[in-house]
């Protein structure tokens, strides 16, 4: 496993190395990480520049835990102010939500490339992400940013043995999607509901549990874990603790999804 995943990372840098100079649209998860890794180890630190989006529809920890790993990788790190509450399209929270964010924010970062003469853009989808409905990959499309994991045809699980083979410490930090995805379609996106759901997450977390995903259904919070974590958060002591926070945030009612947590729920 370990020569494969090496064999695979080595595809990567290969790959990255005709890119002359590149710009990462930086999340901070593994994907994105280890597209950061192979950058610098293709180009060199003076060739790279990680960028990561500050916005509302993110948690706030996540800048710094970003930046984090850019500096311990070794790279160049740049925070933006991501702009996509102000386009009334994106806040109207239609099933194409997320083109209009990502096109707003990678015209933001084709500025800053030109600025930085930077020659290419790169993002971090894999090639499972293409199994679910993702409206944002049209506007990577659009804007011909590089996506090197697809390019090569790494699958998550491929990411994930690759940057633990490299030594990045995120390497299996759980999946996440943007707090807008736990709100159906056709409810506006605002800040006050994307924190109360954050604020429910957290306090799921604080029980143990790693993947969460409270999807907001009005005065309803629907729970969504991993199967075999259904029983944790259903003995007595924690379901106190999750209906005394959750009423405190405005839910009236919290039911537990029985079919466990999945990508994409609210697109079915």
């Amino acid at each position: 496993m370990i020569m494969e995943s090496a064999v695979k990372y080595g595809i990567l840098v290969k790959y990255m190395e005709n890119m002359g100079s590149a710009m990462v649209a930086f999340s901070g998860g593994v994907d994105s990480s280890l597209i950061l890794a192979a950058a610098l180890d293709a180009l060199g630190r003076e060739n790279v520049l990680a960028v990561t989006a500050d916005s509302v529809i993110h948690p706030a920890v996540e800048l710094e835990e970003a930046r984090k790993i850019a500096e311990y990788l070794g790279s160049r790190w740049q925070g933006v102010q991501s702009t996509e509450m102000d386009d009334s399209k994106f806040v109207a929270n239609s099933p194409d939500r997320c083109y209009y964010c990502k096109k707003g924010l990678l015209a933001m970062l084709a500025e800053l490339a030109e600025k930085n003469k930077l020659q290419c853009i790169v993002e971090g989808s894999n090639k499972d992400d293409l199994k679910d409905i993702r409206p944002g990959f049209r506007a990577v499309r659009e804007a011909l940013v590089l996506s090197p994991l697809l390019e090569v045809g790494m699958s998550k699980a491929d990411v994930r043995d690759a940057a633990r083979a490299r030594g990045i410490p995120n390497w299996n930090r759980p999946s996440d999607a943007c707090l807008c995805s736990r709100v159906p379609y056709g409810v506006a996106i605002t800040p006050y509901l994307l924190n109360r759901i954050f604020q429910a997450e957290v306090v799921v977390r604080g029980l143990g549990v790693g993947t969460v995903r409270v999807r907001d259904h009005g005065d309803i919070a629907r729970l969504e874990v991993p199967a075999q974590e259904i029983d944790r958060i259903c003995r007595e002591e924690n379901r106190d603790i999750i209906a005394k926070s959750f009423t405190r945030l405005g839910y009236r009612y919290v039911a537990v999804d029985i079919t466990g947590y999945r990508t994409g729920s609210m697109n079915e």
